[in-house]
């Protein structure tokens, strides 16, 4: 019914059948895997590349078949999250560009979601970027239709460190907003990628959009989060907000598991629930990485078959 899976960015150290050996090796059914250009990562968990869209020739893509086949694994969607809309327009357009390239690289191999952000531009009001998303993104979309490809925008909003401040680069960060931009690109293959931990630190409902938007949910990230309470009453809601809340793996924050699973199974979602590991406890070694993906499989197998 739900097939557990994980996000390949935290095994940043492991080439693309060793991501596959060690999802099959430990009763994993798929796996998201990250598609950023080689290169410096831009930030935390950015800049894996596990299938190389640049280099994806038909002997790659047949030699990438072989390996899921070999293992019994699938790629529940490729991966890639820069900001779209950045104000540097050479940065836009690379990002814009990638974007494309990992939609018909997904098409090459078969696989039915992209997973990305919107992007924003932090210093302009939701107005501003909205306007810039009905200018960049429609032909996004066109690009995802004429491949048969779908693309899941995860809802984090990238708002945590100074240079983020005060808008966050990703715009697609509340119910209001979602509404709003499928209203402007109302097409299938345009949806969600998402991840109920972002809207636990906002301090909003969690499972309620999975009933509002079960159309649109191509793909689930399975990440917590903790809010500290001691810590937001001191700073408040309009501070950074790592000051008062962190990611955790499941069953580690305050994510209401049992009642977004049910919410999944009540509105007839099919498909991937993929484990996202950003939990800074978790980091200190190649067996704490694996402690994090293996703990979180653990709780979650009680929800997940």
């Amino acid at each position: 019914m739900l097939d557990l899976g994980f996000v390949s960015a935290i095994l940043a150290n492991k080439n693309f059948e060793e991501v596959i050996a060690f999802a099959a090796q430990n009763q994993f059914k798929c796996v998201e895997i990250m598609c950023w250009p080689e290169g410096k990562a831009e930030r935390r968990y950015a800049g894996v590349t596990h299938i190389n869209v640049d280099k994806l020739d038909e002997a790659r893509v047949k030699a990438i078949q072989s390996i899921l086949a070999k293992h019994k694994v699938y790629i529940s969607g490729l991966g890639y999250y820069p900001n779209p809309l950045a104000v540097d327009p050479k940065q836009s357009e690379f990002y814009i560009e990638h974007i494309k390239k990992v939609i018909r690289a997904a098409a090459k191999l078969g696989i039915p979601v992209v997973n990305t952000f919107i992007g924003r531009n932090p210093t302009e009001r939701i107005e501003e970027n909205l306007k810039k998303f009905a200018e960049v993104w429609p032909g996004i979309i066109k690009v995802a239709e004429e491949n048969n490809v779908k693309v899941g925008i995860e809802n984090c909003p990238m708002l945590f460190t100074r240079d983020e401040w005060p808008g966050g680069k990703n715009l697609a960060t509340t119910p209001a907003i979602w509404k709003k931009m499928f209203e402007i690109i109302p097409s299938p293959a345009f949806g969600l990628n998402y991840d109920p931990s972002h809207l636990v630190w906002q301090q909003m409902d969690e499972v309620q959009p999975i009933y509002d938007f079960s159309e649109k949910l191509f793909h689930i990230h399975l990440k917590d989060v903790k809010v500290y309470r001691d810590k937001l009453n001191e700073v408040g809601i309009m501070a950074y907000p790592l000051e008062y809340h962190s990611p955790k793996i499941p069953g580690l924050g305050d994510v209401d598991w049992r009642g977004f699973f049910s919410a999944l199974t009540s509105v007839r979602y099919r498909g991937p629930v993929v484990i996202e590991v950003e939990d800074k406890a978790f980091e200190g070694s190649e067996a704490d990485i694996n402690a994090a993906i293996l703990t979180s499989r653990n709780y979650l197998n009680q929800f997940v078959c």
